[in-house]
């Protein structure tokens, strides 16, 4: 097997960038773009075979979407792609300048009425560097409430307690979605914000939340996640295919997303449990997260599962990338397939719950024929060598297949929040 090359993970801000000269990229070498105006994503780019010729081209292709995002007129659009084409690197700045004007922070208040929640179990040294993160904001949340949930030992307690503006909470069942609930009751304040041990918070995370709930019909939001490092077989393979970057640009979501799709709604897509806040009332209007997803499920997919009863309920969701984090993924290949075991075992259970809420969207047939048809796809390509991405397909069926044994055992439980 050839040896995993790493990315070299390049953060670019085009507002200093200088378009005539060519980063220096090395063959043999792959590299990660994530390409910034200020503290606003544009778009990123893999580069994995050096070609300093093209590079000028993919840069313009990656951010050119994004910023019809923020405006839409032909003329403005053309007018960037012509400076940025011409070297004009005055020009260039100006036309993004005017088109970004409205979302670029002028004043910034030192905290904002949030409570972030952090639920963690036995990884007191992720933990450390999140609280230190969401502690050197440049705007910080008024709370910050850390959920030990059923914890082998007190490290978590210990590390807690470095922060004098911390909360610490230790939640004796064990299960995600159970934490979170602790969490979400025990918020002193309107906005809950969630984000996981292993992520660190932009400097303007807790300020791009609160702003985003400044708009009166949004009830939650998911916020871009991008990841720290892609230096192992792992981590390139989780954010090339399960990775919870979903881009730089807005996307709303509402009730049509469910009532009006013609396939199963991927709620999945909204976003990321590791960057994502709700009103408090919204979470108490859906009676919180459905915590028969954890024990013996897995810790994974009550987010996506209580976006759906949001919608359902007729509440509005943002995905909004300008409230960013960056996330460690796993890092070695045996702790990726227990993850993705997970993933999927918890997916399959939260698709079952959609599917009798509501029997009309098509989740059983997405559940029973378009996913078993999507995996026979991918053993027929994968085989015989099963490399990279094809090296999960059998404990993402054994997390399938168990995940339905799981929710056809736990159906009628009762829910432990009620």
């Amino acid at each position: 097997m050839p040896e995993t090359v790493p990315y070299i993970i390049s953060h670019i801000q085009l507002d200093t960038y200088n378009f005539s000269a060519i980063p220096e990229l090395e063959s043999g070498k792959k590299y990660y773009f994530v390409f910034w105006w200020l503290k606003i994503p544009l778009g990123n780019l893999y580069i994995d075979e050096v070609d300093h010729a093209d590079f000028s081209n993919k840069l313009l292709d990656s951010i050119i979407p994004t910023l019809r995002n923020y405006n839409d007129k032909d003329e403005q659009i053309n007018n960037i792609i012509d400076a940025y084409k011409s070297l004009d690197n005055l020009k260039f700045a100006t036309l993004i300048e005017n088109i970004l004007a409205p979302y670029l922070v002028m004043e910034i208040p030192k905290e904002v009425d949030i409570s972030v929640v952090v639920c963690t179990r036995n990884r007191s040294e992720s933990l450390k560097n999140c609280l230190d993160s969401l502690n050197n904001q440049i705007c910080k949340a008024r709370e910050i409430i850390v959920v030990d949930n059923a914890p082998s030992d007190n490290r978590t307690k210990l590390v807690s307690e470095l922060y004098k503006n911390v909360t610490y909470c230790k939640e004796p069942r064990p299960g995600l979605d159970i934490a979170r609930n602790t969490g979400a009751r025990m918020a002193k304040y309107p906005i809950v914000a969630y984000t996981d041990d292993d992520v660190s918070v932009d400097s303007l995370w807790s300020y791009r939340i609160w702003e985003t709930f400044l708009q009166e019909n949004i009830d939650a939001m998911t916020g871009l996640v991008l990841a720290s490092s892609l230096e192992t077989e792992s981590q390139q393979i989780f954010e090339k295919n399960w990775g919870f970057n979903k881009g730089a640009q807005d996307i709303y979501f509402n009730n049509d997303f469910i009532s009006k799709s013609v396939t199963a709604p991927k709620v999945w897509d909204i976003g990321a449990g590791a960057n994502m806040a709700f009103r408090k009332s919204a979470i108490e209007k859906v009676n919180y997260f459905d915590d028969r997803l954890d024990v013996g499920a897995a810790g994974c997919s009550g987010d996506s599962e209580i976006w759906f009863r949001i919608l359902a309920n007729n509440m509005n969701i943002h995905y909004n990338p300008r409230a960013y984090v960056y996330h460690e993924h796993r890092k070695d290949i045996k702790q990726l397939h227990k993850q993705l075991f997970g993933y999927m075992r918890g997916h399959s259970a939260s698709v079952l719950i959609q599917h009798h809420q509501n029997k009309k969207i098509g989740y059983k047939k997405y559940l029973y024929f378009d996913i078993p048809r999507y995996y026979f796809f991918l053993i027929v390509v994968g085989f015989p060598n099963y490399n990279f991405r094809h090296q999960t397909i059998w404990s993402e069926i054994k997390g399938l297949i168990s995940g339905i044994r799981f929710y056809n055992k736990n159906k009628n439980k009762p829910r432990l929040t009620l």
